[in-house]
């Protein structure tokens, strides 16, 4: 058993073994500390001694060490009766928990964003530092934000579930960051928003659904072959997943025939529209622009205004997108790359270059840092010729 597998296979059952000892009683700090306990000992032991049915062996070790502590606390002692029920060892049923562990994160005792970055580091498997990018706050600030969520609903028992927003949310940001970022969750993401589909008739869960299978098609055309990123202008579209867009077209017209526009209808529409051209000529930046009009309208973000500003350069040349940038914070994530295309656009090379430099480093991400260095470099070379 390799390392790397031991990784994989590990990040695969956490969240079932975590079910099982929610359901079995223990309150959630206590479960997780106990899983990450037996996490640490599944990496420690496995290697020479590799167990028969790993999540049997997980769940075991995790149940002992959450009896250790909770035997440990004073205050905790009536759980002592739970001792009988340690888990024998042998195959444990493969229940999915994931979704439900979804719905338990977002606890009505939380307000939603402490929930969702409860969940996204308890369930979803993304560190602190890659939650906090997430949110566009300082990594500290997570941590305590998550530690304040953990003590929130330290003892409490998750018989009210949170709400279907939340979940949506939480699940929009484990695709985000397994779509950009370092730790690969965009196909778990899809998965678990499929079953919800499968059992909630919600137009917005069918909005997620769709814009997950839209942006999915075109994966494989985002980055070439040295890892580099390629922009959507640029992107070869005989590469995209014409499958999944349909399916994601489909899935978006159902949902909005039903008349309750919500944010990932909006989101949907806008990337429908661009999986709908057959050149990036032919994107009718208009009828994005007036999407864009709707998801403002809906969700009142900042980033959905930046986002405009690059539609409205588009649609109507741009010093229009210049304008509608103007009206925005400067310090927003990304508004640096923004500047830097419309001003690149407008003809204004130098600005253009200072600002793709500008972006480069103000970027989270490795790859996208190296695209805005390269389109900077790009620039200066243009104008030393």
């Amino acid at each position: 058993m390799t390392a790397q597998l031991d990784e994989v296979l590990l990040r695969s059952l956490t969240p079932s073994v975590l079910g099982i000892l929610v359901r079995r009683g223990a309150d959630f700090a206590a479960a997780e500390d106990a899983v990450q306990d037996a996490l640490v000992g599944a990496i420690r032991v496995w290697p020479a001694d590799p167990p028969r049915d790993p999540k049997g062996w997980l769940v075991t070790v995790a149940w002992r060490r959450f009896l250790d502590a909770t035997r440990a606390d004073a205050a905790r002692r009536r759980r002592e009766d739970l001792v009988d029920e340690e888990p024998a060892p042998g195959p444990t049923p493969g229940v999915d928990d994931t979704l439900q562990l979804y719905f338990l994160c977002a606890h009505p005792s939380l307000t939603p964003s402490s929930a969702v970055a409860l969940t996204l580091r308890a369930v979803g498997g993304l560190t602190t530092r890659q939650v906090a990018q997430a949110y566009l706050v300082p990594e500290a600030t997570m941590a305590q934000r998550i530690s304040r969520a953990k003590r929130t609903v330290s003892g409490v028992r998750f018989d009210q579930p949170g709400d279907v927003a939340t979940v949506l949310r939480v699940l929009y940001l484990v695709f985000n960051e397994g779509y950009s970022g370092d730790v690969d969750l965009a196909a778990e993401a899809i998965r678990l928003t499929r079953q919800l589909a499968a059992a909630i008739d919600h137009p917005e869960v069918a909005g997620l659904l769709a814009l997950m299978l839209l942006h999915h098609a075109r994966r494989a055309a985002r980055t070439a072959p040295d890892g580099s990123l390629v922009p959507l202008a640029e992107q070869d579209r005989g590469r995209w997943d014409t499958g999944l867009i349909a399916e994601g077209v489909e899935i978006l017209q159902a949902a909005l025939a039903r008349d309750r526009l919500g944010e990932f209808q909006a989101q949907a529409a806008i990337a429908a529209l661009h999986a709908d051209a057959p050149t990036a000529e032919e994107t009718d930046w208009v009828q994005i622009v007036e999407w864009y009009d709707e998801l403002a309208r809906l969700t009142d973000s900042p980033i959905v205004r930046l986002n405009r500003a690059v539609a409205v350069g588009e649609a109507d040349g741009p010093r229009a997108g210049l304008a509608a940038l103007a009206a925005l914070d400067d310090s927003l994530p990304r508004h640096a790359a923004v500047a830097a295309y419309l001003h690149e656009r407008d003809g204004d090379l130098v600005t253009a270059a200072r600002l793709y430099a500008e972006a480069a480093h103000k970027a989270p991400v490795l790859a996208e840092r190296e695209h805005l260095t390269r389109q900077a470099a790009r620039l200066n070379a243009h104008r030393g010729h």
